[in-house]
Order: C-alpha cells, then sequence, then structure tokens
C-alpha cells in the first residue's frame, strides 16, 4: 500500500461485524482463565495483555500503524515525545554510555541530553550536523553508544543529512536515532536512508489537532545488537529480571521494542493512554491530506516573509534559495512540513510587539498542529539555555518559529501582515 493509504488502513483491519473504527480498551487489566496461562505472559513465553502499563490493544494497534508508516518492523508508544527519545536513548544506554548528537535538536531534547542524562552517569557530546564526516568523525568514542540528531530541527528548520549520520554511526559500530516529528513519514522515511530507530512526538502532526500528548519509538530492524554484543549487554547477556531471557537472541528483529517495552516500561511507567492512542489513530487517518497543505501554507507566507521589508532573515527548506534547499530536494521531495523560522527587523523588542500585535496566529508552547501558532524561542522553549548554548543550536535571540496551519493561507497573510504594520 502506499503511504495515503496506509494512513487509512494500517495498524487495525476489523473482522466481520466488528466496529469500524479502533476500539478503545479502556482497562486496566485483562482476564484469563488460569494461572498458567497469566504465568506465560509473565515469562515473556507468550504474547498477550495482563496490564496496561506494558501493552494495550489500542496502542499496540496506533503502533503497528506508525511502524508500517516508517517502514520499521515494530514500534511502541510513549506517553510524550521526550519519554519516546529518552526510551530510545536509555534502552541502549547505562552509566557510563556516551552519545553524539546534533546541536540543534529541540531544546527540551537537548536539555534531556546534556544535563538529565548526564546527572545518570550518560555523557553527551554535542555537533555541528553540517560539520565535514571526518570532523563529526572526531566526536566518537570507545564508549558511544549511538547518534542522534532530527529530521528537521525544532526551532531552526534545518535538514539532517540521514545518510551522511548514517554512515558514520554504522562505521563506529553504533545505531542512528532520528527524531521525525516535524516531517512525518508521509514526507520522510528515515529507516529508507539508513536510520536504524526513529521517535516522534505523536503530540505535534500525528495527533494534529493539540488534543493528546504522546510518543512513539519506532525499529527497523536492521541494526544487529548481537554483532558489536559487548557495548549492549542490556540485549545481548541475560536479564536476571525476566529468568535470563537474552532479548537479541530470543527476539530477534523484536528485540529491541520487546526490552523497551517489558522493562523500561514496566519499571519507569511512561505510558500513553488507550484513549490517547485513540485520538493518535484518528488523526493519522487524515495526515497526508494534511501535511500537503501545511507546507503549501507555509511555502506561500515564506515566499511573502522573505520580500517584506520589515523582515530581516527566513528560514523555511522548501524555498528555493534556502541553505537546506538541496537537500530537502533529496530527502523531502513532497514538502518539509508547515513550520519555518524568521526574524523581524528590529531585534528582540520588535519581535514582541509583532508577536502581540497577532490576532489569528496564536501564541503558545505547541507546534504542528491544525491551527497556526507562533512563539519566540528563546524566550519560551529555549529558555533554559544560556545565549552560548542558543548560538550553539542555531537559536538566534530574534528567532521566531512559526507553525503554519491549515487556515485559509490569504487570512494568514492579512494577519501577519497587519502585525507587522504594527513595528
Amino acid at each position: 500500500m502506499k503511504q495515503e493509504t496506509k494512513c487509512l488502513h494500517s495498524g487495525y483491519v476489523p473482522k466481520n461485524g466488528e466496529p469500524r473504527q479502533m476500539p478503545i480498551y479502556q482497562s486496566t487489566t485483562f482476564k484469563y482463565d488460569s494461572s498458567d496461562a497469566m504465568g506465560r505472559l509473565f515469562d515473556l513465553e507468550d504474547s498477550g495483555y495482563f496490564y496496561t502499563r506494558l501493552q494495550n490493544p489500542s496502542n499496540d494497534m496506533t503502533a503497528a500503524k506508525i511502524a508500517d508508516l516508517e517502514g520499521g518492523v515494530a514500534a511502541m508508544l510513549t506517553s510524550s515525545g521526550q519519554a519516546a527519545n529518552f526510551f530510545a536513548l536509555f534502552n541502549i544506554c547505562e552509566t557510563g554510555s556516551h552519545i553524539v548528537a546534533s546541536s540543534a535538536i529541540y531544546g527540551g531534547t537537548y536539555n534531556l541530553l546534556g544535563v538529565t542524562m548526564k546527572k545518570m552517569g550518560i555523557d553527551v557530546t554535542f555537533v555541528d550536523q553540517n560539520l565535514p564526516e571526518e570532523e563529526l568523525a572526531k566526536a566518537f568514542r570507545p564508549n558511544t553508544r549511538a547518534m542522534f540528531g532530527e529530521t528537521i530541527t525544532n526551532p531552526t528548520v534545518s535538514v539532517l543529512d540521514i545518510e551522511k549520520f548514517a554512515r558514520l554511526a554504522h562505521s563506529h559500530g553504533v545505531p542512528l536515532i532520528v527524531d521525525n516529528t516535524f516531517a512525518t513519514p508521509v514526507n520522510c522515511q528515515p529507516i529508507k536512508w539508513g536510520a536504524d530507530i526513529v521517535t516522534h512526538s505523536t503530540t505535534k502532526y500525528m495527533d494534529g489537532h493539540g488534543v493528546s500528548v504522546g510518543g512513539a519509538i519506532v525499529d527497523s530492524g536492521n541494526f544487529d545488537w548481537l554483532k558489536y554484543a559487548d557495548k549492549y549487554p542490556g540485549l545481548t547477556t541475560p536479564d536476571d529480571s525476566y529468568h535470563g531471557i537474552v532479548y537479541a537472541e530470543k527476539f530477534g528483529k523484536l528485540g529491541y521494542i520487546t526490552k523497551a517495552t517489558s522493562q523500561l516500561m514496566r519499571d519507569l511507567g511512561s505510558i500513553q493512554s488507550p484513549q490517547n492512542a485513540f485520538y493518535v489513530m484518528n488523526g493519522l487517518e487524515s495526515l497526508h491530506v494534511r501535511m500537503e497543505r501545511h507546507c503549501k501554507n507555509a511555502l506561500e507566507i515564506a515566499r511573502f516573509l522573505k520580500a517584506n521589508d520589515k523582515v530581516a532573515w527566513v528560514d523555511y527548506p522548501d524555498l528555493e534559495d534556502d541553505k537546506y534547499h538541496a537537500l530537502a530536494e533529496k530527502y523531502l521531495p513532497n514538502g518539509s512540513c508547515g513550520v519555518l523560522s524568521f526574524a523581524v527587523k528590529g531585534g528582540r523588542d520588535c519581535a514582541v510587539k509583532f508577536m502581540d500585535s497577532l490576532k489569528l496566529c496564536d501564541i503558545e508552547t505547541h507546534v504542528a498542529d491544525a491551527k497556526t501558532c507562533i512563539l519566540h524561542p528563546a524566550s519560551h522553549t529555549h529558555r533554559q539555555m544560556t545565549d552560548e548554548q542558543l548560538i550553539e543550536a542555531g537559536v538566534a535571540p530574534d528567532l521566531i518559529r512559526l507553525s503554519v496551519g491549515l487556515e485559509n493561507v490569504d487570512d494568514l497573510i492579512a494577519d501577519i501582515s497587519q502585525a507587522l504594520d504594527k513595528i
């Protein structure tokens, strides 16, 4: 099936007389007729459901659709995109491990790696993703366990050279993890370009309507954990908490997601609720239609801003003169996303005046949903970062992030125009 058809039909296939829409399995627990039947589930000898903290049918069907869209072998849902990125990395890292990550990633993820995971004894080296391979290779260490980047960075809308990162990661015997939130699998499938694990904040375009917080992890099944057994003991040595199971041996290509579900979700409990999984499942049905409109609207607005003499600069990879346009044409030929960044002349004060003068575009933390929203990262999402860290991440103090929605583009341009007239 093509992506558009998968959006509608993957994950849940009703049988004769069953509900047309995926049911919400709003239950904490599941009944069994014998003690042995439930015992086999706890031993990971049988597949099934016994407690929603680990697995739930609604969650699994939604995850299956996302896995199919990304071209992966398995997926799991989490309570948020932050939880997805943490689980994806912590599933293969432990005290003493090291991560190489792009410095241009979302501020919350930057803080997760650079502050919180450091407290756990996991070190990180942030790199300029645009450096040549020979320079980036210097960041790797013997204890490096993963490389991380975003397909389209938040908020700088830089495009990651996925193949370059994949070559680097694999030449050092580690997997590449790519956050594909902004592009979505409709516009890019990082696994096709060499990524091993893909993460999402389903809160964004996958839900698309600002009603549910969630995350997802998709495993390609391509990374050979047993080949690098000494680096990944969690997957390649017996797990005493599950009677000595070796995940990579017992479950093969499903080992990574099985471990993340049965071990991390069991112990940390960052679960997606079945109700939110239902919202995401519904959102995915229109993802292919919405992304086309988001990109079309964003490109028109980017061109309008580019031509306005009160605008200092505009970054949007679909613009032909954008520095990331060539990479966008390679990885995102059908369009990038609905998010762009720009700055008005006059610095931070003028940026605030402009934003406060908007009437249709909402100032809010959210991004990538049906309604247009805007924010100033240095004052909001990235305010925990120092000026030096902001510059390293490519987030200028005057940068404004605009997430273009599905409204009539003429109405959006009229609102932006009247706000620009106020400065």
